[in-house]
């Protein structure tokens, strides 16, 4: 199944508040769920159990988010620069990174444009979805 395709279900999970959805298509097949449910301004819920431990501060300004679950790569290949850095002005549409998931590079483009104020992941690390892993200011 075409990455695009699996992109655009997650955001129709996303604007319509679903849960769960599973999708068919010939001999190929996508189920994807939902750990916590988004509330208003991209905030997640925190279970009652969880409620008093420390939490994360959510970065100010606006955020890149993964896409997918995968490894991050600041970089085309080893030993060469990272697409951004630090105080870089970018265009939306701009390759921020690449997030290996299996075996398939994929391109994270950012949305808008901006100077980028704080990478948030490393090199090599191993994300979730809806993780920030850009902060700029637009």
């Amino acid at each position: 199944m075409d990455i695009r395709k699996i992109k655009k279900l997650i955001d129709l999970m996303i604007e319509s508040d679903l849960q769960a959805i599973e999708v068919k298509e010939g001999d190929q097949s996508i189920a994807l769920t939902r750990r916590n449910p988004v509330v208003a301004a991209g905030v997640q819920s925190i279970p009652t159990a969880v409620a008093a431990a420390p939490v994360a501060k959510t970065p100010r300004g606006a955020v890149e988010t993964s896409p997918m679950v995968g490894v991050f790569y600041a970089a085309q290949s080893p030993g060469e620069p990272p697409f951004v850095k630090v105080g870089q002005t970018i265009s939306a549409g701009e390759t921020l990174g690449i997030i290996e998931a299996m075996k398939i590079m994929n391109p994270i483009e950012a949305t808008q444009s901006g100077v980028v104020e704080e990478i948030l992941v490393k090199n090599g690390e191993v994300i979730q979805f809806g993780q920030p892993l850009f902060r700029y200011r637009a």
